[in-house]
């Protein structure tokens, strides 16, 4: 059975496939091609519920407290630098869900360009820190126990924030924009 950092590790390599898709097609409208504002309706659920309503959940209500509880600061270090760029992770996908619904116009396209490509440098970072420093962080300071409350807590997001087949909802949308713009 995977630890609960292997499972947020494994939620990170579908959440870069979608990176890649939004810089890719942010790259195109940015050169002024057109991009199907399907994508970024897409992108804006796939940021909301997944990285959010999940990814995010598991980590700030439960993975971060307890390593708090193991004697990890939440004030200064990286728990509290992942807090703080999961708010700014948020407040570029609002805006992007914004963006997504305006009428499209070279000037949106430039803006939403520019929201996008912030918001994938952002996460790419952030993502980067996690797996690289804030995880085995977590694996080192959590015992067994704590391994298997977490397994057990990110088991109940998984049926009461996201429900069935959601995953494997935007992972059939992740690949379809994946061929096109992959």
């Amino acid at each position: 059975m995977a630890t609960p950092t292997e499972d947020l590790k494994n939620e990170h390599g579908v959440i870069i496939m979608m990176l890649r898709v939004m810089a890719k097609a942010s790259d195109e409208l940015r050169d002024g091609r057109e991009i199907d504002p399907e994508l970024w309706k897409g992108a804006s659920d796939f940021l909301q519920n997944f990285v959010d309503r999940c990814h995010h959940t598991k980590e700030e209500k439960h993975l971060f407290p307890a390593m708090i509880e193991r004697g990890v600061s939440g004030e200064v270090g990286p728990i509290a630098v992942m807090m703080r760029e999961h708010e700014d992770g948020r407040a570029h996908a609002k805006r992007l869900r914004a963006l997504s619904t305006a009428a499209p116009s070279r000037k949106n396209n430039q803006v939403i360009s520019k929201t996008v490509r912030a918001y994938v440098d952002l996460l790419s970072m952030h993502i980067s820190k996690e797996n690289g420093v804030l995880f085995p962080l977590a694996d080192q300071v959590l015992t067994s126990e704590d391994q298997k409350e977490l397994e057990q807590k990110f088991d109940q997001v998984e049926k009461i924030v996201m429900g069935p087949g959601v995953h494997e909802k935007y992972h059939r949308m992740i690949e379809a924009w994946t061929v096109r713009y992959g």
